[in-house]
């Protein structure tokens, strides 16, 4: 949490920001604190804590990631669906799930505060595990078992639409409470630690050394355990098991209650955007006054806010938001209606955002590629020898550890022995520059669908040439591990990249946004692989073959639809290359805080995995 919120939280007893910084440098701070009585009831919880948040979000992500890990064989196998609609299906679902963050983030700041935002979503998680079990778990939610050869020649019935409407209703469900749990489970944590101690510092470091951790054994659980018990021994179990830690997790998250820091809201900084807005439409017919800086409002910085934005040129007529017009100001100096006049602060940051689209729109294409790993991906396992050894067979929704272990690997190769090579030739203290880093991830998100089609082509004609009742090929599913390897790849530079990309180039107050305008990011691929499957599925059918997304991937061309999924990040890249030529990096005037911790980078991977 940063120093200022603790100003906020007992702004009654000091006077004014040198007061304040006055007291955070005066060895007695705890004693002033401590007079604050009214304000903070108690000490921040600190490693105390811990076992409660830690095990809250470990059981709850271990929930969330072993429901859905293997959804798409649950979807075309148990409730009967073809591909492409259980592809649509996922794909849709995770971008409402994507947007929903920005919801849940605005919500949390501006009324209700991160504990209660979890508590809420948590509750709603728990329904929507609780739901999706019961279609695996009574008969009368799902359709009657069906044989495998009739499955893959299409002849099992169909989920009702009641069944549907009861599948969806759990998704909702799921929905809403990732919309809270995501944008609040790291602050809450943060929030548990005091910044103006060494002690606090050091806690937070840990605190999220300990998140990717446990995050990552949760990852490696699911994906194979969890997935396994599934896949091969029974799906009331396999969705039994996280519905359950979900339980334990709200159990846990409660009981710390009497433990935590509860953080109030403090007011979102959606509003601000948009008082900017407002202010700068009604001053439109305003002239703008040549170099002469005095005459806009610049007040202190208030809040969370720790680095000072200077006044640019860039979209110029939103700088008449920060014009200051007779009567505007009331006698302290604040301003006297906040829709009509804004501080040059606001005025930058939403300059920061606009900047910020058109790279933004860029990252939307290129993870389209990766929207495939979860889905099309799975399909072609299906249909290939998953033996390791004579009786084990690696689960289909296992395959993705494959991407994991490749970013597990290459991350601290990159950061630990690439990076200060480069940084030699380069100058740059990244070694590269953020936006490079997103173009080669670009580069990779091509090559992975590039390779995905030859690979399918490979297994297309070996299953073709060796038909069997189940249509498997007898080639190795390792088959798939290059496609898998390059998209890791592309997930340690593209999605890393924008992450750290997003939280630099917004004011450090604003890494909310940041975060949920990447969640945004990964909603907007979403939405454009399921257009493009479905205009796949409905354009290249014709009277003599089926399309090339056929629910019987032998009879179908999926290679094909990959070669268009890369000509269409071959598109992306192009206009990439083009964006990040013409963008300008934002500067900052000064910065009010020395002391604040850094963690970036141990906060970037756990929202990648997120």
């Amino acid at each position: 949490m940063a120093v200022e919120s603790w100003f906020l939280r007992c702004k009654g007893c000091f006077s004014s920001s040198s007061s304040m910084e006055k007291e955070l440098n005066d060895e007695n701070f705890g004693t002033t604190l401590s007079d604050c009585s009214t304000t903070i009831e108690k000490k921040p919880g600190g490693w105390r804590a811990m076992p409660f948040i830690l095990g809250n979000e470990t059981f709850e992500r271990l929930a969330g990631i072993g429901l859905l890990a293997n959804f798409m064989v649950y979807l075309t196998r148990e409730l009967h669906m073809d591909q492409v609609t259980a592809s649509n299906v996922l794909n849709i679902w995770s971008g409402i799930s994507n947007f929903g963050p920005l919801i849940g983030a605005f919500i949390s700041d501006a009324y209700v505060g991160r504990f209660k935002t979890i508590a809420f979503a948590s509750c709603a998680s728990f329904l929507g595990m609780f739901t999706v079990t019961l279609t695996a778990w009574l008969p009368e939610l799902h359709p009657p078992p069906c044989a495998p050869h009739e499955l893959a020649a299409g002849e099992c019935m169909k989920a009702s639409t009641f069944q549907l409407g009861i599948l969806l209703l759990g998704l909702g469900f799921l929905t809403i409470g990732s919309s809270g749990i995501r944008p609040c489970s790291i602050p809450f944590g943060v929030d548990q630690f005091d910044p103006t101690t060494d002690e606090g510092k050091k806690g937070i470091n840990s605190f999220f050394n300990w998140y990717y951790t446990t995050f990552t054994l949760v990852l490696i659980l699911t994906l194979t355990v969890v997935v396994y018990i599934q896949d091969s021994v029974s799906w009331k179990i396999g969705f039994a098991i996280p519905t359950v830690c979900m339980l334990c997790s709200i159990i846990l998250f409660f009981v710390g209650t009497k433990i935590y820091v509860h953080v109030k809201a403090e007011g979102s900084v959606f509003s601000g955007i948009a008082q900017v807005v407002v202010a700068a439409y009604k001053k439109r017919k305003v002239e703008l006054p040549v170099d002469n800086h005095m005459i806009y409002y610049d007040p202190p910085l208030k809040g969370n806010a720790l680095s000072k934005l200077p006044l640019t040129n860039q979209f110029r007529f939103l700088n008449k938001a920060a014009l200051t017009m007779e009567g505007e100001l009331n006698p302290d100096g604040t301003a006297v209606n906040p829709w009509r006049l804004c501080s040059i602060q606001q005025v930058e940051e939403i300059k920061c955002l606009i900047r910020i689209m058109p790279v933004w729109a860029a990252g939307i294409i290129s993870l389209t590629s990766m929207a495939q790993q979860g889905t099309f991906t799975v399909s072609q396992a299906l249909k290939m020898d998953r033996h390791l050894g004579h009786k084990f067979q690696i689960p289909a929704g296992s395959l993705g550890v494959i991407s994991l272990i490749t970013i597990g690997l290459w991350v601290p190769f990159y950061d630990r022995i690439l990076v200060p090579k480069l940084r030699k030739f380069t100058k740059h203290e990244g070694g590269i520059t953020l936006l490079q880093r997103i173009g080669i991830g670009n580069v990779f998100s091509i090559l992975a669908m590039v390779v995905a089609g030859l690979v399918e082509k490979v297994r297309r004609d070996s299953a073709n040439m060796n038909p069997n009742e189940l249509g498997v090929a007898p080639l190795s599913v390792w088959w798939l591990a290059p496609q898998l390897i390059l998209m890791g790849f592309c997930e340690a530079f593209n999605i890393i990249g924008q992450i750290e990309f997003f939280n630099r180039e917004f004011p450090e107050h604003m890494r909310s946004i940041a975060n949920s305008i990447f969640s945004c990011t990964g909603a907007g691929a979403s939405y454009v692989s399921s257009l493009v499957v479905t205009i796949v599925h409905h354009s290249t059918r014709t009277q003599h073959r089926p399309d090339w997304l056929t629910n019987d991937i032998n009879a179908g061309r999926l290679d094909y639809f990959y070669y268009v999924i890369a000509g269409l990040c071959v598109f992306n890249l192009v206009y990439f290359v083009y964006a990040a030529r013409y963008y300008n990096y934002k500067s900052t005037s000064h910065v009010e805080f020395e002391d604040k911790p850094h963690h970036d980078d141990v906060e970037l991977v756990g929202q990648l995995k997120t």
